[in-house]
């Protein structure tokens, strides 16, 4: 957290970055499957509220006279993404159940700033605190609709081995300051 409360500004803008890319995320499913109609509605949903949730840190940023600009990422992201798999339904549930995890590791880092900021930022502890319900919804969500494709035992196996990647990614130390980076 001391790293965090000393690199507040990169934090938020890599948190703009991260709502940016959660969107797009969303839409990309869209338009990758419209043939799985119980995709559509709540991941439209989901793209909005990425997209809504990407527009009040803009403005937190602009409040604080922080500019947004291009930011290298922590490698977290595309690193979890190396492994998924190429044939279908399988590819689908990598990208639902990395999603989930995604989103289970924003929700765990805005628990943490929200708790270590409340004194010397009650703003973003606020901002973070209000965000927390609606990263572990999406959570939940992309882990349903990963188990309308394949059985939970093959939906729970696949998670554990996805999780220990993750774990992995995030272990190793990372010289940039990111929400999603070790």
């Amino acid at each position: 957290m001391r790293r965090a409360r000393a690199h507040l500004d990169e934090i938020l803008l890599d948190h703009a970055h991260c709502e940016k890319k959660a969107a797009g995320a969303a839409i990309k499913l869209l338009f990758s499957y419209p043939h799985h109609r119980f995709l559509q509605e709540p991941v439209a949903d989901l793209a909005r509220e990425e997209l809504d949730h990407f527009q009040q840190v803009l403005g937190l940023l602009d409040r604080r006279g922080i500019h947004y600009r291009t930011l290298k990422p922590a490698p977290y992201g595309s690193v979890l993404h190396e492994g998924i798999r190429r044939d279908e339904p399988e590819r689908l549930v990598d990208v639902l159940l990395i999603s989930a995890l995604i989103e289970a590791r924003s929700c765990e880092r805005f628990q943490i700033l929200t708790e270590g900021l409340a004194e010397t930022d009650p703003e973003l502890a606020a901002l973070y605190g209000s965000l927390l319900a609606s990263e572990a919804r999406h959570h939940r969500l992309y882990l349903d609709l990963a188990a309308r494709l394949v059985d939970r035992g093959r939906l729970a196996a696949r998670l554990d081995e996805l999780s220990r990647v993750e774990a992995e990614i995030i272990a190793k130390p990372c010289d940039r300051v990111r929400l999603h980076a070790g």
